[in-house]
Parts: structure tokens; sequence; C-alpha cells
């Protein structure tokens, strides 16, 4: 387990699932959350999982890290994919816990080798299918 800036540990199993995801497609999302001052894998996505399936699982007033391997067609109609990280955090989270997330991110993010594009979502809206399609180009 590596230790971040702010004290949480990264299980192993976040890595491990991280490189899954990106090497083997093996899921289409990952929700992580930080218990006992360790960030741990709280949900595996099934390939054939929805995006919609995957913003049902954030709770609406807790704070969550996801990853999300979009797939799109570029202007040639070529398939291609971009592996999102997501920080949720709802306005309506509890202060300390927006805190605990947003010092733990960062160093987070490193340990996912791969992440290609960065969203922050405070509600639905700043991480709908609409910002995934404006953000791969």
């Amino acid at each position: 387990m590596a230790n971040s800036a702010s004290g949480m540990a990264v299980h192993d199993d976040c890595k491990l699932k991280f490189m899954e995801l990106k090497a083997k497609r093996t899921h289409r999302f990952i929700v992580f959350k930080i218990e006992d001052k360790q960030i741990i894998v709280e949900k595996l996505g099934e390939p054939t999982e929805t995006y919609e399936d995957f913003a049902a699982l954030l709770p609406a007033e807790e704070c969550r890290y996801a990853v999300y391997d979009y797939d799109f067609m570029t202007g040639e109609n070529v398939p291609k994919s971009r592996i999102f990280f997501i920080a949720w955090c709802p306005d309506t989270a509890k202060v300390r816990s927006k805190m605990i997330y947003a010092s733990s991110k960062d160093r987070f993010k490193r340990e996912l080798d791969g992440i290609q594009v960065e969203l922050q979502a405070t509600d639905p809206t700043e991480m709908g299918l609409d910002v995934f399609k404006s953000r791969v180009n």
C-alpha cells in the first residue's frame, strides 16, 4: 500500500483493478471510496454496463473517486476510448469528507498510471455524457 500526502493509503486492489480496466478492458468503470484511512474499490462495472448504471452508483451526499472507460467514435468513424478520472464531491457532502477527498486526489490519481482526462464534479450535470464528449477531442 502506498501512502498519499494526506495519510490515506491506497489499497493494492485499486491499482490492480485499474490495470485490468486499462489493459484487458474487463471493467467499464471502477468506483473508489475512502474507508478506514485507505482508498478501496467500492464497485466494479461490467463491460456491458452503461454510463447511466455508473452515474446511478455515485451517492448524492458522499464523495467518491471513479474511473470510467469511455468509448466514442472520432469524426473519421474510428472507434476510440479514453479513461476518465472523476472526483465526485457533491455540494451536500460533509465538509470534512470533501477536504479528505480533495487532499488525497492528486496522489491517488498518480497511482493510476494511464488516466487521460480528469473531471471534477459537484453535481451530475458536471459529468454528463455531453461533458465526456466535449473532453475527448
